[in-house]
C-alpha cells in the first residue's frame, strides 16, 4: 500500500507500526486522480514557480487543460513571496558560495531597483524585461579563470558599477537585432580595457565552455568552410568563434545577435565570416540555448513580405517532456523566431511546437518526489523538500557541460558540491581499513585495465588546426594567403602545420588510449588518463601495489585472458572480469573482505551502467570515455526537477499537454519524397483518441518504451534502426528514500557504502556474490539538498530487478538492519517516518532508467539510433553516444533533433560568393554618370576621367595579379619584450591588482571599490625597483635574449623585404609589357573630340564662329 504522486510506480510510505500507509489515492471516478493538496501542506509553501512549485503537478495541469495555460503560480497570497523580501538581482546573484550561479557582469542587464511584491514572475522573465532598458557592462578582468561565470558571495548584494565600467556602458536597442549591416562595426565585442592576452585567455576558456577544441575545426566546421577560406585564415575565423562563445558564456541571460558577432571581428572584411560562424552556432546549439530570451527577429529592410490573412502554419509534435523533449520544444522556438524571417517573408507564420506527455507531470526520469512533511525553514528561499527518484548528479558543470548555462547562469540554482569523502563498512558493520582498501581498489583498477585491451578503437576525425600561439595571444594571422583548403586536400597536399612553415599529412588516427586511475565513487565511473595499459606481468604487477605472492608462485607470471574474451562472438564483460579474478586467486591469497571490496566496485559499475557486468559488452561498455566534464559533481538544492521546470516555463511557457500517452505514430519514411518538407503530414494517435497532424515528429521517448513496442510505428520502422534499438541495452536503477525526524549519522559525510556477504555464507567464489553485492550497498546523505533527514539507498545491478518484486515493508527492514549494523549501539536506528520507493521498470512511460552497451550492440547504434527517419525524430539519452545515461546527454540529443529540424525546414547553411573579400579590392570602372565633373560640358573632362579610370582599373588588376602571384606583402615581425619591467609587469599585474584592490577597499571601506590601473603601475614600479637583483637579473637576462632575437628577426625581414621587392617590381615590369595599359574606344573619341574643341577655342576660331552665329540671326530677321 503506498501513496502514488503523479508517478505511478513510486511507493510512498508514511509508516507506523505495521507500515500502514497514511494516505492513499484511491482510483475511483476521479479521472484525474487529483491529490487533496492540502494533505502534503502545500499551502505552507510560498513562490510557486519552477524554484517552488505546487505539490500536485498533475492538479494543476488538469485545472488549465493541459500544458497550455497554467496560471502564474503564487496564488495564495497569504504567504509572501521571497522576491518580498529582496531584489530579484540580489536573489540572482547573490547564491550559496558553492554555487557559482551569475555570470559576471559582462553583457548583463542590472536591474534598477527592487522588484514590486505583486511581480511573482520567474527571475528569468525579470531579467528579460529589465534587459529592454538597462545597460550592457564589460567588466572584462574581474571574471574567473577557473570557470565563465562571475562567483559571487552570501554577501554580494546588487552589483553596483564602479567608475571604470560606467565609462564601458554602451545601450542596446531593443531593435539591436535588426540594424543594417552597415551600421555594425568591427571590435565593438573586443574590450578595449583588456590586455590581449587576458582577452584571449577568456576566449578559448569559453570554446572548452561549449564543447569546442579553441584551437582547431569542429568536423562540420571543416566542412562548411573548407572551400571558402585559406589554411592561413582558420586562426582569424577561430578567434572570431571563439569571441562569439565569449559573448555568450560570460552571459547566458542574454543572447548573442549578428551585431555583436561583427564587433567580434577586426576587420569589416570578416563580417560574412562571422555572419556564417553565428549561424551556424546557434543551429548546432553552441549558443542561444536554454532559457535565455530570444528576441523575435522580423523581416531585414528590404526583405520581400506577403500578407498574413491565410497564413499556412506547420505544426512539430514532439512526444514526451523530459529533459531531451522540453530541451528540444525550447530550442525549436528560440530557432524558429531568430529565423523568423524565412518564414515571414513567404507570407507564413513560424512554425507552432506542441508538447505531448503521457503522464500528469513534466520531468520524464527527472523527477524530485515531494516529502508529505515539508521543512523549507531548512533551505534556501523557502525550496521544497523533496528526493531526486530519477537523476540526481551532475557530474560536472566545467568544459562544455551545457547543464553549467541554465543551472548557474539562467536559473541560478542552489547546488550542493559533493565530496568524495565515503566511507566504506564491511558486512559486519566495521570501518574497513584505508590501506587495504586503497591496495582493493589498485586491483580492481588493473582488471578493467587489461578489460581495456578488449575494447574497440574508434578512428577519430581530422582536426584542422589553427596557429595555438597565435590564438593564445589574440592575434590574427599576419598573413592570409595561400590555397583554399579544398584545394589542398582535393590535391592531396599536405596542410601546413600552425606557425611554422613545415607541412604534415595529418589524417583521422586511431583513438588515444587511456588507463584508469581511480574510480568515482560518486558515478561509479573510472577516472582514466591517456596512456597505455599496463605490460607488466600480473605477478609482478601485484606485487608493487604491495601484495604477497603466494609460494612458489614466478614474478613473470600473468593473466591469461583470450580464451574468455574471444570464446563468443559477442563477448561480455562481467565474465572476462570475473575470470581475471579467479586468476589473481591463484597468485595472491584474496580473503573474503578482499573479494567483499571488490565486488562493491563490481556493484558501483553496475550503477554507472543500470546493468550487470555480464550484460555489457567487453569492446564498448565504456564507448563514452575521455567525454566526461570536469570539474567537481553537484545536487541541485531542492530537486533536479527544477531544470525541467525552468525549460518548461522560460521566458515563455511552452505548450505541454499531459495525460497524452501515444498509441501510434503515422509518419513518412521519405520513400517517394525528397525531404520532409515535401512528405506527407505526420499523425501522432493518443491513447485518449484525440489525432495531432503534424509536419514533423520527434520522439524522446525512452529507449525502454521503444524496446517494449508499446507505440505502433505506421509504417514500421526501417530494420537498421529497429537492429539497433533491439541490441542497445535499457538498464534499471533503483532508489530507497528513507526520512527521519533526526540524523543518526554524520551529516557532513555525503555518501558511505558497506559490503555485502555472497549467497553462500563464507564462500570465495565470484559467481556467489553477484545477486547480493548491488543490495543497499550505497547510501546518499541528502540532508543538505532536501532541508530533512533523509538517506538515500542505492539498489545497483541484480538488487535493482529484486526491488520491484519485494514489499515496502520487507525493503525498509532489510535497509534498518543494514544501518543498525553501521551504526551500533548506543546508536539507536529508528524506523523512518517516510519511505519512498522507486521501481522504474514497471513505469510504463520509461521501462527502465538509462541506456548501457549491450553484448550485442555494434559501435555504431548510439549514431544510428539518433538519425532520422523520413520525417520522423530521434532524441532522448540513448541517441547521445557522446554522453549517454547521462541529462546532460538527453538534453544534447534535443538541440541535435531541433537543429535537424530547422535543417529540414530551412535547408542546410548557404554561402554565396567570397567570404573574405581581398585587401586589393578592385573598384569597377566608374560609369558616366557617376563621374564628378569640374566642367560638365567640358570634352576634356570627359577624357581625362576616362583616363583615371582606366589607369585606377589597370593598376587594381595589376596589384591583384601581384598578390595572387606572390601573396601578402610581407609583415614585420613583432618584437619579443626588450624592456625587463614590463616583462615583470605582466608576470605580476594579477597579484600586485589584488593587493592594490584590497588596500582601496580597506582605505574607503567600499567592498566594490577597485584600484586605478595608474595605480597598480605606479606599486608595480616601485616593487621592480625595490625588488632583489636576483629578481631583477632574470628578466634583464631575458630582454638580452629578446635584443638578439628581435635583432636577427629584423635582418632577416629586411633580406624578405628587399628580394620580394624586387620580384614585385621585375613581374610589375614583365606585365606592363605583356599586357599594355591602351585606351579603349570610348576613351579615343573623347580624346578627338577634346582635341576638336581644343582646336575651336583659339581666339580666331571663337571671332569667326561668333560672325557665323550674327549673320545667321539676320537670316532669320
Amino acid at each position: 500500500m503506498y501513496t502514488d504522486l503523479d508517478q505511478p510506480d513510486f511507493a510512498s510510505s508514511a509508516l507506523g507500526g505495521n507500515f500502514a500507509t497514511v494516505a492513499k489515492l484511491e482510483n475511483g471516478d476521479n479521472d484525474n486522480n487529483i491529490i487533496d493538496v492540502d494533505k502534503f501542506a502545500v499551502s505552507s509553501l510560498a513562490g510557486h514557480d519552477w524554484y517552488n512549485p505546487p505539490l500536485n503537478d498533475t492538479a494543476e495541469f488538469e485545472q488549465n487543460g493541459g500544458g497550455g495555460g497554467f496560471e502564474e503560480f503564487g496564488e495564495d497570497t497569504s504567504h509572501p513571496s521571497r522576491y518580498d523580501q529582496q531584489p530579484l538581482s540580489q536573489i540572482r546573484l547573490s547564491q550559496a558560495t558553492s554555487l557559482p550561479a551569475a555570470p559576471d557582469q559582462s553583457r548583463v542587464r542590472i536591474p534598477a531597483q527592487n522588484t514590486s511584491g505583486k511581480d511573482l514572475l520567474p527571475r528569468v522573465n525579470y531579467l528579460r524585461q529589465q534587459s529592454k532598458s538597462s545597460a550592457v557592462v564589460d567588466s572584462g578582468s574581474s571574471h574567473s579563470p577557473q570557470s565563465p561565470y562571475l562567483s559571487l558571495d552570501d554577501n554580494a548584494g546588487t552589483p553596483s558599477l564602479s567608475q571604470t565600467n560606467q565609462q564601458s556602458i554602451r545601450k542596446l536597442q531593443a531593435s539591436h537585432a535588426l540594424r543594417s549591416r552597415d551600421e555594425f562595426r568591427p571590435k565593438t565585442s573586443i574590450p578595449s580595457h583588456l590586455q590581449l592576452e587576458e582577452y584571449a585567455e577568456q576566449c578559448v576558456l569559453a570554446a572548452y565552455s561549449s564543447r569546442l577544441n579553441p584551437f582547431a575545426l569542429h568536423p562540420e566546421e571543416h566542412q562548411l568552410f573548407r572551400q571558402h577560406i585559406t589554411h592561413a585564415q582558420i586562426t582569424n575565423y577561430l578567434n572570431i568563434r571563439n569571441g562569439i562563445l565569449r559573448l555568450w558564456t560570460r552571459n547566458p541571460l542574454v543572447s548573442v545577435t549578428r551585431e555583436e558577432a561583427a564587433g567580434c571581428t577586426r576587420d569589416y572584411r570578416w563580417f560574412n565570416v562571422a555572419d556564417v560562424c553565428l549561424q551556424w552556432l546557434i543551429r548546432r546549439g553552441y549558443i542561444n540555448f536554454g532559457c535565455a530570451e530570444v528576441p523575435a527577429v522580423t523581416a531585414m529592410p528590404g526583405t520581400p513580405s506577403n500578407s498574413l490573412e491565410d497564413p499556412k502554419r506547420e505544426t512539430v509534435v514532439v512526444i514526451g517532456a523530459g529533459m531531451s523533449g522540453l530541451g528540444c520544444a525550447r530550442q525549436l522556438e528560440g530557432l524558429f523566431n531568430q529565423f523568423q524571417d524565412r518564414w515571414t517573408s513567404q507570407g507564413q507564420e513560424i512554425p507552432r511546437v506542441v508538447v505531448i506527455e503521457g503522464r500528469g507531470r513534466i520531468g520524464g526520469r527527472v523527477y524530485s518526489h515531494p516529502f508529505r512533511t515539508q521543512a523549507p525553514e531548512n533551505l534556501p528561499n523557502g525550496l521544497r523538500s523533496t528526493a531526486d527518484m530519477g537523476a540526481q548528479i551532475i557530474t560536472g558543470f566545467d568544459h562544455g557541460n551545457p547543464l553549467n548555462a541554465i543551472i548557474r547562469g539562467q536559473l541560478a540554482l542552489h547546488t550542493h558540491t559533493l565530496k568524495d569523502n565515503s566511507i566504506l563498512y564491511d558486512s559486519d558493520g566495521t570501518p574497513v581499513d584505508k590501506d587495504r582498501d586503497q591496495m582493493v581498489e589498485k586491483l580492481y583498477n588493473d582488471i578493467l585495465d587489461r578489460a581495456s585491451l578488449y575494447r574497440h578503437r574508434i578512428p577519430t576525425p581530422v582536426a584542422i588546426e589553427g596557429d595555438k600561439e597565435l590564438i593564445e595571444s589574440g592575434k590574427d594571422a599576419p598573413s592570409e594567403g595561400g590555397k583554399l583548403i579544398s584545394v589542398l586536400e582535393d590535391a592531396a597536399a599536405p596542410l601546413p602545420l600552425p606557425g611554422t612553415g613545415h607541412m604534415s599529412t595529418r589524417c583521422g588516427s586511431v583513438e588515444p588510449e587511456t588507463v584508469p586511475t581511480g574510480v568515482d565513487r560518486l558515478t561509479g565511473k573510472a577516472n582514466v588518463v591517456p596512456g597505455m595499459p599496463s605490460k607488466l606481468p600480473a605477478a609482478e604487477l601485484v606485487r608493487t601495489l604491495g601484495w604477497d605472492l603466494k609460494d612458489g608462485v614466478r614474478s613473470d607470471r600473468s593473466l591469461h585472458l583470450d580464451s574468455v574474451a574471444h570464446r563468443t562472438e559477442n563477448p561480455r564483460l562481467g565474465p572476462v572480469m570475473d575470470e581475471a579474478v579467479a586468476q589473481f586467486q591463484g597468485i595472491i591469497e584474496l580473503t573474503g573482505q578482499d573479494l567483499r571490496l571488490l565486488n562493491w566496485h563490481f556493484a558501483n559499475l553496475e550503477y554507472a551502467n543500470a546493468a550487470n557486468v555480464s550484460d555489457l559488452s567487453l569492446g564498448g561498455w565504456d564507448q563514452d570515455i575521455g567525454n566526461e566534464f570536469e570539474g567537481e559533481h553537484a545536487e541541485v538544492v531542492g530537486g533536479y526537477m527544477q531544470v525541467p521546470r525552468g525549460l518548461w516555463q522560460c521566458p515563455t511557457k511552452l505548450d505541454v499537454r499531459t495525460r497524452k500517452a501515444v498509441k501510434a505514430i503515422h509518419y513518412s519514411d521519405g520513400a517517394s519524397a525528397s525531404t520532409p518538407a515535401t512528405a506527407a503530414a505526420a499523425k501522432v494517435v493518443c491513447e485518449d483518441g484525440e489525432v495531432i497532424e503534424a509536419s514533423r515528429v520527434i520522439s524522446t521517448v525512452p529507449l525502454g518504451v521503444l524496446k517494449a513496442n508499446s507505440i505502433r510505428f505506421e509504417p514500421p520502422l526501417p530494420d537498421w534502426k529497429a537492429g539497433c534499438i533491439d541490441r542497445l541495452g535499457f538498464g534499471l536503477l533503483n532508489k530507497i528514500v528513507l526520512v527521519y525526524e533526526t540524523p543518526f549519522w554524520d551529516v557532513d559525510r555525503d555518501m558511505f557504502g558497506i559490503l555485502r556477504d555472497p549467497a553462500v555464507p563464507g564462500s570465495l567464489r565470484q559467481s556467489d556474490f553477484v545477486s547480493h553485492r548491488g543490495l543497499f550497498y550505497l547510501f546518499w546523505n541528502c540532508i543538505k539538498t532536501s532541508g530533512r533527514p533523509m538517506l538515500l539507498a542505492l539498489m545497483a545491478g541484480d538488487a535493482a530487478y529484486q526491488t520491484e518484486a519485494r514489499e515496502d515493508g520487507d525493503l525498509v527492514t532489510e535497509a534498518t538492519e543494514v544501518l543498525s549494523k553501521m551504526f551500533p549501539p548506543p546508536t539507536r536506528v529508528p524506523e523512518p517516518s517516510e519511505v519512498i520507493v522507486s521501481r522504474w521498470a514497471k513505469d510504463r512511460f520509461a521501462r527502465g532508467t538509462y541506456s548501457y552497451v549491450g553484448h550485442r550492440a555494434r559501435p555504431d547504434d548510439y549514431d544510428e539510433m539518433s538519425k532520422p527517419v523520413g520525417n520522423l525524430y530521434f532524441a532522448g539519452e540513448a541517441t547521445c553516444g557522446t554522453h549517454p545515461a547521462t541529462v546532460h546527454g538527453a538534453y544534447l540529443s534535443g538541440l541535435r533533433a531541433a537543429s535537424e529540424v530547422l535543417e529540414s525546414f530551412l535547408g542546410p547553411i548557404e554561402i554565396s560568393g567570397p567570404l573574405v573579400t581581398s585587401k586589393y579590392h578592385m573598384e569597377p570602372p566608374p560609369r558616366m554618370a557617376d563621374i564628378q565633373r569640374n566642367t560638365e560640358d567640358s570634352a576634356a573632362q570627359k577624357a581625362q576621367d576616362f583616363e583615371e579610370a582606366r589607369l585606377l582599373g589597370y593598376e587594381a588588376e595589376l596589384n591583384m595579379a601581384v598578390h595572387e602571384r606572390f601573396g601578402e606583402r610581407p609583415s614585420k615581425p613583432g618584437k619579443s619584450g626588450a624592456n625587463p619591467f614590463l616583462l615583470f609587469q605582466k608576470d605580476h599585474w594579477h597579484a600586485c591588482k589584488d593587493k592594490c584592490d584590497e588596500a582601496r577597499r580597506n582605505a574607503s571601506r567600499n567592498g566594490e571599490t577597485k584600484a586605478t590601473r595608474n595605480e597598480v603601475r605606479a606599486a608595480l614600479g616601485q616593487m621592480w625597483r625595490e625588488a632583489p637583483q636576483e629578481v631583477r637579473q632574470p628578466y634583464i637576462d631575458l630582454t638580452d635574449s629578446n635584443k638578439q632575437s628581435n635583432s636577427a628577426s629584423a635582418a632577416e625581414f629586411k633580406e624578405r623585404m628587399e628580394k620580394w621587392e624586387r620580384d614585385v617590381e621585375a613581374f610589375r615590369a614583365d606585365y606592363r609589357a605583356r599586357n599594355p595599359c591602351l585606351p579603349g574606344s570610348e576613351e579615343r573619341r573623347h580624346e578627338v573630340a577634346s582635341q576638336t574643341v581644343s582646336a575651336n577655342s583659339t581666339p580666331r576660331a571663337r571671332k569667326k564662329k561668333r560672325k557665323l552665329d550674327e549673320d545667321d540671326i539676320s537670316a532669320d530677321s
